[in-house]
């Protein structure tokens, strides 16, 4: 079954697939600490999501660090090390191209925080509170 991104496209199984080991080896070398960077040696990096384009050629690579550090950051250092990262995701997917990674700061946490707040809001509770009544 398809999933729905964000912009209404249909991904196909494939991309989801490839998307996931995508996900899982870039996950495992941040966790390994096999990148030799200060910055990210100082912080716990989630790779959220990623995107592959239809022909696996391009990912968009979604991270958090957590523990609340500066996201911009993280990302240009993830960016320095993109070669690093493309050759090994290239050995170990197997695939015809490595996909160019591109990586990217997840807003959706920010985003869902702040609907959460948007909805416990007392005004907006009052008003929920008057259309169940």
């Amino acid at each position: 079954m398809p999933k729905h991104t964000a912009t209404g496209e249909d991904q196909s199984v494939r991309l989801l697939k490839v998307g996931e080991r995508v996900r899982h080896i870039l996950s495992e070398l941040l966790a390994r600490g096999e990148v030799h960077d200060d910055t990210l040696s100082a912080v716990t990096v989630s790779v959220t999501e990623v995107r592959m384009s239809p022909d696996l050629r391009n990912a968009k690579v979604y991270v958090k660090p957590l523990l609340g550090s500066d996201e911009a950051k993280v990302v240009k250092a993830l960016q320095v090390h993109t070669a690093f990262f493309q050759r090994e995701v290239a050995q170990r997917l197997g695939l015809k191209f490595a996909p160019k990674l591109q990586f990217r700061a997840d807003e959706s946490f920010d985003e869902a925080m702040r609907i959460d707040q948007l909805l416990h809001d007392p005004r907006v509770l009052r008003d929920i509170g008057e259309d169940e009544e």
